[in-house]
C-alpha cells in the first residue's frame, strides 16, 4: 500500500505542474522561489551568451532545485525530496521566452506558424546529498496560422505567461497539427520521466 505520508516539495509556481502531479497521485507542498529580493531573483532565468536551449533549461532547473534545497534548510523545514522544473520553447536554436506584450506574442506565433519547433522540459529531483535530472524534448508542428487567428488568440490572456506564447492545454491546442514526444512534457512536466526520478528518490507512485 502506498504510504499516505510520502510528500515532496514542488519548487514551481506553475498550476499546470500541480495538476500533473495530482494526476499521478503525488502529494506535495509548494516551496516557491522568489522573483524579487534585494539581490534579485533567487534564480536568474536570463540566457547566457551562446547558451543552447538544452544547456539553458538544464542549468536553470538545476539552479532552481539547489536554491529550493537551501531554502528548505534555512527555514528548518522537514527534509523531503524537492522537484524543480523549467520549460523552454525553441526554434532554429533560438529560445522563445514569455512574451511581454502583444507585439512579442504575435511575432512568436508568426515564427512558429507552419513549422516544427521544440519544447524542452528539464526536471530535477534533489534529496539530501543525491541529485537526479533529465531533460525531455518534444517536436511540435504548428499548422499555418492566419493573421486573423493570431490576432484573435493574442487578444486573449493566453499567450502572456507561457514560453513561446502558447500552452497546449488551452485554446492553442487547435494550432497543433502533430507532436512527437511527451504531451505532459509540453505542458511543463513529463510524467514518465518525473515518475522515474521520484521513484529513485524513494517516492512510491503506485
Amino acid at each position: 500500500m502506498k504510504n499516505p505520508y510520502q510528500k515532496i516539495y514542488l519548487a514551481s509556481k506553475s498550476p499546470r505542474r500541480r495538476e500533473l502531479l495530482r494526476q499521478i497521485g503525488v502529494a506535495f507542498e509548494l516551496l516557491l522561489l522568489r522573483d524579487q529580493t534585494p539581490r534579485g531573483p533567487d534564480v536568474s532565468e536570463e540566457v547566457l551568451p551562446e547558451e543552447s536551449p538544452q544547456a539553458y533549461v538544464t542549468r536553470v532547473t538545476m539552479e532552481k532545485a539547489r536554491a529550493a534545497q537551501q531554502m528548505m534548510v534555512w527555514r528548518s523545514l522537514p527534509v523531503r525530496p524537492i522537484l524543480a522544473a523549467d520549460t523552454t520553447v525553441a526554434i532554429d536554436g533560438r529560445i522563445l521566452g514569455k512574451p511581454a506584450n502583444k507585439s512579442e506574442a504575435t511575432a512568436m506565433l508568426r515564427l512558429l506558424s507552419g513549422r516544427t519547433h521544440q519544447v524542452l522540459t528539464s526536471i530535477a529531483v534533489i534529496h539530501r546529498e543525491q541529485f537526479w535530472q533529465v531533460t525531455q524534448l518534444s517536436d511540435v508542428l504548428f499548422q499555418e496560422l492566419s493573421e486573423a487567428m493570431i490576432e484573435a488568440y493574442c487578444d486573449t490572456s493566453e499567450p502572456y505567461d507561457k514560453a513561446g506564447a502558447y500552452g497546449i492545454q488551452g485554446p492553442a491546442a487547435i494550432f497543433i497539427e502533430s507532436i512527437r514526444g511527451s504531451h505532459s512534457g509540453i505542458m511543463g512536466l513529463p510524467l514518465f520521466e518525473t515518475a522515474q526520478l521520484l521513484q529513485q528518490a524513494g517516492i512510491r507512485i503506485l
